[in-house]
């Protein structure tokens, strides 16, 4: 788990709100606060579908979720706080897998997250890393929190460790 410093706000929130930058990654929860608190579950509700169409996936994308939140957020004022929990999906989670050689298998891996916080001036991100086993085995921690930053530096996402 790290804690990056995103340095340049409003050109976050453009990539975050205004793109497609984050766009592939599952959307697990989220919180933003204006004049009032509004509160997100990107739980899927299978039920809600046509049985032909109902994702295989568990999690709502943050494509779906981005304009919504994007709604919500814009305006005059600044919201005073907002925070989002998004997920790598299954098959980047494989893929992470092979690409650092590490010793789990995708179903070892409960979820890799990025926990974006906004204060109201100050804009965080910490790193999560849920197993589905217990493992002393850090490496997936690590190669997690290094992904994050070199995505970051790859879109051009000014951050800093703290």
């Amino acid at each position: 788990m790290i804690a990056l410093a995103l340095t340049e706000v409003k050109e976050c929130m453009g990539k975050l709100l205004l793109s497609e930058t984050f766009d592939p990654f599952y959307f697990i929860e989220g919180e933003i606060v204006t004049f009032g608190t509004f509160t997100m579950d990107g739980y899927l509700k299978k039920e809600f579908f046509e049985n032909e169409d109902a994702p295989t996936r568990e999690y709502a994308l943050w494509k779906d979720m981005r304009e919504y939140c994007f709604s919500l957020i814009k305006g005059k004022r600044t919201p005073l706080s907002f925070k989002f929990v998004l997920g790598l999906s299954d098959s980047n989670i494989e893929k992470l897998l092979i690409q650092q050689e590490l010793d789990f298998k995708p179903a070892d891996v409960r979820g890799l997250y990025i926990n974006l916080k906004f204060d109201g001036q100050k804009l965080q991100c910490v790193t999560g890393t849920a197993m589905n086993l217990f493992t002393m085995d850090k490496s997936l921690e690590q190669a997690w929190d290094k992904m994050v930053q070199k995505f970051f530096t790859q879109k051009e996402i000014k951050y800093e460790v703290l």
